[in-house]
C-alpha cells in the first residue's frame, strides 16, 4: 500500500510517516526509539516526529 501511495498519480500530497519512523537496518520495522513496544504503533517520540512533519499551512 505504501508503495502505491508513494507512486500514484492524482494525489495532492503525501506525508510519509512510514519512512520517517522506519528503521533503516530493518525497513519493515519501526526505529526502536519510536516503537511503543508492540512493534506496530509509535510511542510518544514517534508521534512527535509525525506531528513535526505536518505543515499546517498546507491544510488551508
Amino acid at each position: 500500500m505504501n508503495a502505491y501511495v508513494r507512486s500514484a498519480s492524482g494525489i495532492d500530497g503525501v506525508i510519509d510517516f512510514d519512512k520517517a519512523l522506519q528503521d533503516l537496518s530493518a525497513p519493515t520495522s519501526l526505529l526502536p526509539a519510536y516503537d511503543s513496544g508492540d512493534h506496530l504503533h509509535p510511542n510518544d517520540a514517534g508521534y512527535q516526529v509525525m506531528g513535526g512533519l505536518i505543515n499546517l499551512n498546507s491544510l488551508n
